[in-house]
């Protein structure tokens, strides 16, 4: 039983790097940093002390993207973390998680603002071991995932960038707001504040981030920082993120 497991955990982890791997090959044969384009290929990659995770996904407008109206995204997400169980005096959990989202969306664009909502349904499949009764967590569960995305340039050397998301799922929410200055007219960077929450668990960050840094026809970001969780654990933290506009008329 614990060797499944474990064969599970590696299994969620590899389906997660293949998707990232897609996303990064497909994205430069697409490549056209056009303004009609109307997808998004992306990828994620999240990693602290006690857990990793990586995601890819697209986005998709039946116009150009930088028009108002309709969106869809498509997400693929899996991972590994741990926690300290309490229903099991502190004996160490370690957990494995995959989910894919498909959402409907609209987009909102004004000046140098935008805003993007999501809301559709989603399906996770989690895999614990040891069996944690006090976690709600348990095998596969379908559910509705709301999202939203905020972006704005107040000034020509300013950003301000905000996301926040909820799932039906086990009270799943996490919330980001980070600000930043143009560096050398090549990339954002300042600090940025981050929380997790989930049945019975929760994590707080503070740290620092680049974002919109252009590579040819990729644009990636990436952030670092300390978190402290639930457990009163406390790690840094690293987030790596790539973007690739595709699909041009």
């Amino acid at each position: 039983m614990a060797c499944g497991r474990r064969v599970h955990a590696a299994m969620s982890v590899a389906a997660a790097l293949a998707v990232y791997c897609v996303c990064v090959a497909v994205g430069p044969g697409w490549a056209d940093d056009i303004e009609d384009a109307r997808a998004i290929v992306f990828s994620n990659r999240d990693v602290w002390l006690n857990g990793a995770f990586l995601s890819g996904g697209v986005l998709w407008s039946p116009t150009a993207l930088d028009d108002d109206g309709l969106l869809f995204k498509f997400l693929m997400s899996g991972g590994l973390y741990r926690y300290d169980a309490g229903d099991l005096g502190g004996e160490r959990v370690i957990g494995s998680e995959w989910l894919v989202q498909v959402l409907p969306g609209w987009h909102i664009k004004r000046g140098t603002f935008e805003a993007k909502v999501f809301w559709g349904p989603e399906y996770q499949h989690h895999r614990l071991s040891p069996d944690d009764p006090g976690n709600t967590l348990h095998g596969g569960a379908f559910g509705l995932r709301f999202s939203t995305e905020l972006w704005d340039e107040p000034t020509d050397k300013t950003m301000v960038a905000a996301d926040a998301s909820l799932s039906t799922i086990g009270g799943g929410s996490s919330a980001r707001v980070g600000v930043g200055w143009k560096v050398l007219d090549m990339f954002y960077a300042g600090p940025e504040g981050q929380v997790y929450r989930g049945d019975g668990y929760s994590q707080w960050r503070l740290g620092a981030h680049v974002t919109s840094f252009k590579t040819g026809n990729a644009e990636w970001s990436a952030a670092g920082g300390w978190s402290v969780d639930t457990n009163n654990r406390s790690s840094p933290y690293l987030r790596l993120g790539f973007m690739q506009r595709v699909g041009g008329d």
